[in-house]
């Protein structure tokens, strides 16, 4: 394509611009047409709503449901849950919040069409989990974009934004955002009284597990890209708990899911010996761990621990005994159902590989790290939470608004809410979108302005690796490398090796210390100065640089909040080896920081842990 085909500049002004269409995203559509009626709501997504963000591919259970109509569970059982995962850091405050509001979501959910299977016995819906509920879900994500589409004004799909913009009369209020298209290459400048940025968390920071032409494999979605942190830090928003990777407990290779086989189908796993092995070094866990090694359910982190220790005791493989629990047709259609709802390479991988489930058992693999806010982990954004729930410091306004003024947030963007899942990451786009009408409301008196010289030099800046490539393409005959620029699939396998080997990949058993997180500073850093030399070919790959620029300031921001923080706080997502216990009485705090984009400085803090449930 021509470079010039990038000068075309279209402005578009909205009262509640939204960036991300996936779950969080199609929920703050939804709640703000309800609570805005006469806004002009736009929606900007990066893919297509109607197959985007972590649901894309489709889904067999809902994981986060109370069952309140039925008694099953009450919010305070679910923040306890919450809590006791993460090793007692979670916001209460905004765990609750999504609790009390979730089961009306799964039930919109069902008013719009998705089959939910229901227990025969019971008349309830079928549960996998205390928990999760079975759905037949391929069409999951189709269905709630329908309903964010109806509420939108407009929705741009196939935009990138790359960057937020601030209101030029105020340096801490959000005034819109910038991207291009990435079909036509026009730039757009989106103005909004209010922001909600609902993108994705953040795969391909670390190596992955898969490699050669599986290379793009991996559990969570290889589209997202941390542009829910990369956007949010360089706009000077107040970050929290980044040092909180996941690394989730898989079927080797196609990256299938184990919750149905553990929950529903009751499989068990054992050494490669036939020996069960998670609860084999609990006097060993518990000398560096303290009494969380006692708590009910077994933290997801500590299960991964146990699984580590067996690995390295030279016990492996780990097998996951299919074999055993597919005794009736129903539980078989269960076990396939899992994987051709989200995860058909995992039916792939058992094909190619000659293994039948019901005579051979799988092996487990721990994957690679994500970032991430709206899985078993709360990296993100630090946001004030509801006004009758939120102690002093954690409520500064409106419900889920960062400390960027007007800038919310929703999904995997809020730090410090684990286990959304689907439907809680919806509930909170509706927490977000409902609080963002009544900032648009409240400060109706005009829309922010935006420094239209801030805006030119955007615009240069985001198609500068079109030009660098027209440019310098000459100086090389043929091949990849140059002396000039680099791809941005180099840049990502360069960022994958250096987490890896610095930051506590899986090459490296999740381990890593104050020296190797310093030197991974020192690397990244020269990985930035690269970034102004990226090239790319095309509108393809010019998307491919910005998200390479998103991953790169949220890996940083993990560094830096992993060196921070002097203690293993969830082993088996990562291991400070210089610090190798959880210290409660000095970190049983929230590590945050923020970028100052005006000086380029990085700043650390800790905030307090409010305790609100018993």
């Amino acid at each position: 394509m021509s470079v010039r085909s990038s000068k075309a500049v279209r402005r578009v002004d909205s009262d509640i611009l939204i960036i991300g269409g996936g779950m969080a995203g199609c929920g703050a559509a939804y709640e703000s047409r309800y609570w805005g009626r006469k806004l002009k709501i736009v929606l900007v997504e990066k893919a297509n709503v109607e197959r985007s963000g972590a649901v894309a591919m489709g889904l067999s259970a809902i994981n986060c449901y109370m069952g309140m109509r039925w008694k099953e569970n009450t919010p305070d059982d679910f923040v306890r849950y919450a809590r006791t995962d993460l090793m007692g850091l979670v916001r209460e405050d905004l765990v609750f919040d999504i609790a009390r509001h979730v089961d009306s979501t799964v039930h919109l959910f069902e008013e719009w069409g998705l089959p939910i299977i229901y227990d025969k016995e019971t008349g309830r819906y079928k549960r996998e989990g205390r928990w999760q509920i079975l759905i037949h879900g391929e069409s999951y994500k189709p269905i709630v974009a329908e309903a964010a589409r109806k509420s939108a004004t407009e929705v741009y799909n196939r935009i990138m934004v790359t960057h937020l913009l601030r209101d030029k009369n105020d340096p801490n209020r959000v005034a819109g955002a910038a991207g291009f298209s990435v079909r036509d290459g026009a730039f757009y400048v989106f103005r909004a009284k209010a922001v909600i940025v609902s993108a994705g968390g953040a795969t391909h920071v670390y190596r992955p597990r898969s490699v050669g032409e599986g290379a793009g494999r991996t559990w969570y979605s290889p589209w997202s890209t941390g542009s829910a942190y990369g956007l949010l830090i360089q706009a000077g928003a107040e970050m929290t708990q980044m040092e909180n990777r996941l690394v989730v407990t898989r079927f080797k290779d196609g990256y299938g899911p184990v919750g149905a086989w553990f929950l529903a189908l009751k499989a068990v796993a054992t050494n490669a010996y036939g020996e069960d092995y998670e609860r084999r070094y609990t006097e060993e866990q518990r000398k560096l761990y303290g009494d969380y090694v006692d708590s009910k359910p077994f933290p997801t982190c500590l299960r991964n621990d146990s699984m580590l220790r067996e690995v390295r005791a030279g016990n492996s493989p780990i097998y996951i005994h299919t074999e055993k629990v597919l005794d009736t047709r129903e539980k078989e259609e269960l076990g396939w159902e899992d994987f051709l709802d989200m995860t058909m390479s995992q039916s792939i991988v058992w094909a190619a590989q000659n293994i039948d489930p019901k005579v051979t058992p799988s092996e487990l693999q721990t994957s690679e790290p994500y970032i991430m806010g709206s899985h078993a982990t709360c990296s993100g954004a630090w946001a004030s939470g509801p006004s009758d729930l939120s102690p002093k410091d954690y409520f500064w306004g409106y419900n889920r608004m960062t400390t960027v003024r007007g800038l919310f947030g929703a999904g995997d963007t809020i730090g410090g809410s684990a286990h959304k899942f689907s439907s809680g990451s919806f509930a909170e786009g509706r927490l977000a979108g409902k609080a963002a009408v009544s900032f648009a409301l409240d400060h109706g008196d005009g829309t922010p302005e935006v420094d239209d010289a801030e805006v030119e030099a955007l615009r240069k800046a985001v198609f500068t690796p079109l030009q660098t490539y027209e440019v310098e393409r000459n100086l090389i005959v043929r091949g990849t490398v140059s002396p000039t620029y680099i791809f941005p699939g180099q840049g990502v396998t360069r960022l994958e090796k250096l987490m890896d080997e610095y930051c506590g990949g899986w090459g490296q058993f999740y381990t890593t210390n104050e020296v190797l997180l310093k030197r991974g500073l020192e690397l990244l850093g020269m990985l930035k100065e690269d970034l102004a030399r990226v090239a790319a070919q095309d509108l393809h790959q010019l998307q491919r640089a910005w998200e390479l620029s998103h991953r790169v300031w949220t890996a940083e921001a993990v560094l830096r909040h992993t060196l921070h923080r002097r203690e293993t706080r969830w082993p088996g997502y990562y291991y400070r080896a210089d610090c190798p216990k959880l210290d409660d009485k000095e970190w049983h705090v929230f590590v945050n920081s923020r970028y100052d984009p005006a000086t380029g400085s990085w700043t650390m803090s800790t905030r307090p842990v409010h305790r609100l449930v018993p």
